[in-house]
């Protein structure tokens, strides 16, 4: 373990955390696993700290997957190390490997839940390639949307025992069964089951500690806000959803769209129509914390209401960063760089792009205009703001307009639950849910 040199400065003069070092020694001692510690516990600088001791042993190359957006940092990171990377991003993987032995790291690794994705079979090609030494993976979000099937992928990356047989997997933990549809007979694999074995057996090769537990930070706090329209906005909001329906439904009857996807489609389109009609809402709310000199993170879903926001804003004092897709990745790190250094008060992204790998903890205040469909990106979207470094307690603001904000956000509940389930111990989980029992029998009283 000298090879580590776990406790010497780095060349930027910092060290590395006691819950970093305890996770580079974790790595160590496996050739394949998952990092999934919670977001801003510095999953990054592990993993290369690993992959720095197993150069020294080894000679070997250290080849990152990551998204483009985030090569900057990785290539920051590596310098503080003085280590060469190989970097590739997710849209281009490679289809083989240097020819010398080479340690893998693939960051944001849920981008490969998806089995029948091509991407996923091209990962999954590299990470059983007989040149590696090792295969990490790295995700804040190993099971983004609840459901084991998106872990088998992982599972299968790292050479898990319970990846060698995909259907037995399914049949035990996600229900697996046929099912008939048009006449043809279907394998579904979406529910979940048996899920305290499954945290039993997935624990040795897969890593998940919670901020808690590693670190003394600051608390988030999470704080609704019902958004009440007035009239006038309330009738147009009203035609606008009335006009989407109707579109959908001439659309269907001649055959442009599928008939059977309508309930999605129109709630889809209420989400849209909802979030714009909240920003008048969050400009209020932005603009009086901007006011009293705080630096603020607002998410959004759509590029539309992330424009609308930053139009309306800009009329109110300073221009915010504005940070979507369509920012070329090479330029997002020095929008970044102008809201963390404080040339800017505001930051306003989208949860695709802001939410992935950005450090962002200089804002005490995270608004969040609506929630995405899965806990995990609700969480990395937070935790940009809530991580190592920062000075002071975060306030997460969740603006609620109507119904849709209420199902995606007891959505969000149901599916957290179940994570849980899997990656925390059930002591932990009864230590967690006790206060909730006690103060629910109280109020039963």
């Amino acid at each position: 373990m000298a090879a580590a040199a776990l406790l010497d400065p780095l060349e930027d003069g910092r060290t590395l955390y006691a819950h970093q070092r305890a996770g580079v020694r974790w790595l160590l001692a496996r050739r394949g696993a998952v990092l999934a510690d919670a977001m801003g516990l510095g999953k990054t600088l592990t993993a290369l700290a690993a992959a720095r001791a197993m150069v020294r042993l080894a000679d070997c190359r250290v080849v990152v997957v990551a998204p483009a957006g985030l090569h900057a940092h990785w290539r920051q990171e590596a310098l503080a190390l003085g280590l060469a990377l190989e970097l590739h991003s997710w849209a281009r993987l490679p289809g083989h490997l240097p020819p010398a032995g080479c340690v893998l790291l693939a960051d944001e690794a849920h981008f490969a839940q998806n089995l029948a994705a091509r991407r996923t079979q091209a990962f999954l090609k590299l990470a059983r390639h007989p040149r590696l030494r090792a295969a990490w993976l790295l995700t804040g979000t190993p099971m983004t949307n609840g459901r084991p099937v998106q872990l088998f992928p992982l599972l299968a990356a790292i050479g898990h025992p319970l990846a060698a047989d995909q259907r037995r997997f399914e049949t035990l933990y996600c229900q697996g069964h046929w099912r008939e549809q048009g006449g043809a007979r279907h394998w579904s694999a979406q529910g979940a089951t048996r899920l305290e074995e499954l945290h039993r057996l997935v624990r040795p090769l897969v890593l998940l500690r919670s901020k808690q537990q590693c670190l003394d930070l600051p608390p988030k706090h999470r704080r609704a806000h019902p958004v009440e329209l007035p009239p006038a906005e309330a009738h147009q909001f009203q035609k606008r959803i009335d006009a989407a329906v109707a579109n959908y439904r001439t659309r269907a009857s001649q055959g442009l769209v599928r008939s059977d996807a309508e309930t999605l489609a129109i709630f889809t389109a209420l989400r849209q129509i909802g979030s714009q009609a909240k920003v008048a809402a969050v400009v209020g709310l932005v603009a009086d914390l901007i006011a009293q000199g705080e630096a603020v993170v607002v998410f959004t879903g759509f590029v539309s209401t992330a424009r609308a926001l930053a139009a309306a804003l800009a009329l109110e004092g300073p221009d915010p960063v504005v940070l979507t897709g369509g920012v070329p990745p090479r330029q997002r790190q020095s929008l970044v760089d102008a809201f963390q250094q404080g040339r800017r008060p505001a930051l306003i992204a989208t949860f695709g792009t802001g939410g992935l790998g950005f450090t962002l903890h200089r804002a005490r205040h995270v608004v969040l205009v609506e929630r995405p469909w899965t806990p995990g990106e609700a969480e990395q979207a937070e935790d940009r703001c809530h991580r190592i470094g920062m000075g002071a307690s975060l306030t997460s603001h969740w603006l609620q307009l109507g119904m849709a904000d209420q199902l995606v956000d007891d959505l969000l509940a149901s599916k957290s639950a179940r994570i849980s389930e899997v990656f925390t111990p059930a002591r932990a989980r009864a230590r967690r849910e006790l206060p909730q029992r006690i103060r629910q029998w109280l109020e039963r009283g």
